[in-house]
This record gives C-alpha cells, structure tokens and sequence, in this order.
C-alpha cells in the first residue's frame, strides 16, 4: 500500500503537467498563436490528441479559424492528416467546405484522402460552392458520383446548397444528374427545394430532349399532345431530413446545427 502511494505521489506532477500542456495547447490554438503550438511539439506534445470536442488541433484550428496555427501544425511530420472527429470529418473536408485553398493544396501534398467513405471534401467543397478546391479534388480523382450515407452526391449537394458553377463544373466533368437519393431526390429536385434557379436552369431538360424523351405524341383532339403531368414534388418537411450533408459546426458554441440558406455549413454534423 505504501508503495502504491508512493507511486502516485511521483506521477503526480507528470500528470498535471500533461494536464498544463493539454490546455495550453489548445488555448493556444484558440488563439492562433503558433509560437505557442510550435514550442508544445518541440516538447513532445502530441499533433493529434483531441479536445473535448472530439477536434484534433488542426481541425480545431479550421473550425476557429486560426490559420496560422493550422499551418504550423501542417509542417509537423507526426501530424495524421486524416485522422476524423466524431462527424467523421476530415481536415480536407473543413478546409474544403470553408475555402481555405492553401490548405487543402497542402494536405493533398501530404496525401489526404479524397475519396474517404462517406461524405466526402468533395460534397463538402460542392455544398459551399467552392469551385476551385472542387477542380483541386477532381485533378486527384475525387470521385464525382460519390454517395453520402443517405445517398447524396456532390451534385445533388451543388445544386442545393452550392451554385450554379458548382453545378456546371460537375455536369462537365461527367456527373450523372439522375441518381437519386434515399428520399428519391435528385439533383434537379433539390435545386428546386431550395429554390435554387441557376441549378434549375442547368438540371432542366432542354425542350429538345424534353421532347425526345416523351417519345411520340398519341392521337388526340385536333392531333395535340397531352402534356405531361408534373412530377409531385418533396415538401419541405421532408426534405429537411433528406440530403443535407452533415453540420460542420466544430463544437464551437453559437453555431447553426441546422442548415441556413447560406454560409458554408458542415453536411455531416447537421444530418444533411
């Protein structure tokens, strides 16, 4: 008994001492000071050990934002890239949603998963539009048609939530705008949902197909066609807990945990 005592009054220091280091470190992400974060690693400090938030630094660093302190942590040799919070978020995925192109150029560089399971930076960059990390992750081989836990693409995400050059960069690059998700939602559907008229105008068939597809025209009175009835719709009810990608909300406090119609929003946390 006397010896186990002794034994916890010698750990004792080494453990408030990790305990310092812990909340030194992530304060100092908070605060994006990287003297601070640089230091702490020189010491020993682990890159990747996670806050309350389920956040490794970095992740942290993104949802903050404290870029100078995400691209410290970059240069660390000991720092997994792709290691998740528990929205399975990846820092590619945050960068991407968020913007941030430096960074996703250096995580690429550091071999970042692309084309991890589940929701994907693509629909992440898609959701917020943002065009050139989306063309960054194509080069890489970003699958384009990749499917969400619910079974939402990139495309679908573009046209509800991103825009229309989003929109336009996938259907070039050869998206299939006819896949549906688990709610039978397709690209086209979701513009409409979210009133999205540029995603409209690119998802809608041209008159020449439209016709093309509706074959030829049966017999009726005075030889006219019968148009089509329109295709009912998804109410907004339902949609809401259809094919939004997750919230990125990175724990921080204040933060919509629902989608708003605009700002880049995390497909995974928001149940998207």
């Amino acid at each position: 008994m006397l010896g186990l005592l002794r034994l916890i009054v010698l750990l004792l220091p080494i453990w408030a001492n990790a305990q310092s280091s812990y909340e030194a470190y992530f304060e100092a992400v908070r605060k994006d000071t990287p003297a601070t974060v640089a230091r702490l690693l020189a010491l020993g400090f682990d890159p990747n050990t996670i806050n309350d938030k389920g956040n490794t630094g970095l992740l942290q660093a993104l949802f903050e934002p404290s870029l100078k302190v995400a691209h410290e942590l970059l240069a660390h040799p000991k720092l997994d890239v792709n290691k998740v919070n528990q929205h399975d978020e990846s820092a590619l995925m945050v960068a991407a949603l968020r913007g941030h192109e430096d960074i996703v150029a250096k995580l690429l560089a550091r071999q970042a998963d692309v084309n991890k399971t589940g929701w994907t930076p693509l629909h992440y960059a898609a959701a917020s539009g943002q065009v050139k990390i989306m063309r960054m992750l194509i080069e890489q081989h970003a699958f384009l048609d990749a499917e969400s836990p619910n079974g939402t693409t990139p495309l679908m995400m573009a046209a509800g939530y991103g825009n229309g050059a989003a929109v336009k960069l996938l259907l070039d690059e050869g998206a299939l705008p006819a896949l549906k998700n688990q709610l039978g939602i397709d690209a086209l559907g979701m513009a409409r949902l979210h009133n999205r008229p540029d995603a409209i105008r690119l998802l809608s068939p041209q008159p020449a197909e439209a016709a093309k597809a509706q074959g030829p025209s049966p017999a009726g009175a005075a030889g006219r066609s019968t148009p089509p009835a329109a295709p009912a719709e998804p109410t907004r009810a339902s949609a809401a807990v259809q094919a939004a990608p997750p919230k990125s909300t990175g724990g921080a406090p204040g933060r919509p945990t629902a989608p708003p119609p605009a700002g880049p929003q995390s497909p995974a946390k928001n149940g998207w």
